[in-house]
């Protein structure tokens, strides 16, 4: 399943009031994993970047006065999320101040049927402090670059937060170990076959003496299994 975990930033806390998306970042997850697609864009908002705003994303009027306006960016935006499911931390906020914009722009809106809370999920599993930063803390994710906010580093570590509250690393939870006959360059652990075959540890009194025993029953589903592996045709179903 298709779904793309986002984060914005923008000039404040109320479109309604006149705050605009300042940046987007989405990262592309397949059955909550990381496909390494992402979209992320800083955009001009037409208006100042107030004090408080700044203090706290660290984006500046300046920066942005060379960057595209939302209406320039939509079609790439709405490309990118599809018909998805939207997966955000406290996702009210992202996606009022996204359909604001959309709606300045004449397209569609993201639906509420659309749309997954990380925050509501952490909040049922959790109760208590739920942020961001304490669900990495809780789930051992490394958020020391987070110094700021920053729509794509918060994008990309809420997907690996997701992918905790799902329990979607049971997906990718291999049993390998550090050994030589590992291939690790990347991806999941992989043990390249043995060289040379174990020895087999069955003596041949032992493998006679089971012959013999097996031979004691009749028509046992052990002998048709055994007939079938040695290269007799197929056991018809009973």
């Amino acid at each position: 399943m298709r779904e793309i975990v986002l984060d914005t930033e923008t000039t404040g806390l109320d479109p309604a009031t006149g705050d605009r998306v300042v940046e987007i970042g989405a990262v592309e997850v397949l059955n909550a994993i990381p496909t390494g697609n992402v979209f992320h864009v800083y955009i001009n908002p037409e208006r100042d970047m107030p004090e408080e705003a700044f203090r706290v994303h660290g984006i500046s009027s300046a920066f942005l006065a060379d960057k595209p306006v939302f209406a320039h960016i939509v079609d790439d935006f709405c490309a990118f999320l599809g018909s998805d499911k939207l997966v955000a931390h406290n996702a009210s906020f992202d996606v009022n101040f996204l359909n604001h914009e959309l709606r300045r722009c004449g397209k569609v809106e993201i639906a509420p049927h659309q749309v997954v809370d990380t925050l509501s999920i952490a909040r049922r599993k959790h109760g208590g402090a739920n942020s961001l930063d304490a669900l990495c803390s809780r789930y051992g994710i490394d958020s020391s670059r987070r110094t700021k906010h920053g729509a794509l580093l918060d994008a990309e570590l809420l997907a690996e937060v997701y992918l905790e509250l799902t329990g979607g690393r049971q997906a990718t939870f291999v049993l390998a170990g550090s050994g030589s006959g590992a291939d690790q360059s990347s991806g999941p652990v992989r043990h390249k076959p043995r060289p040379v075959p174990l020895a087999p540890r069955l003596t041949e009194a032992e493998r006679v003496a089971h012959a013999e025993f097996m031979a004691t029953f009749s028509d046992s589903i052990w002998a048709k299994l055994t007939a079938q592996t040695d290269g007799a045709a197929p056991i018809a179903a009973e």
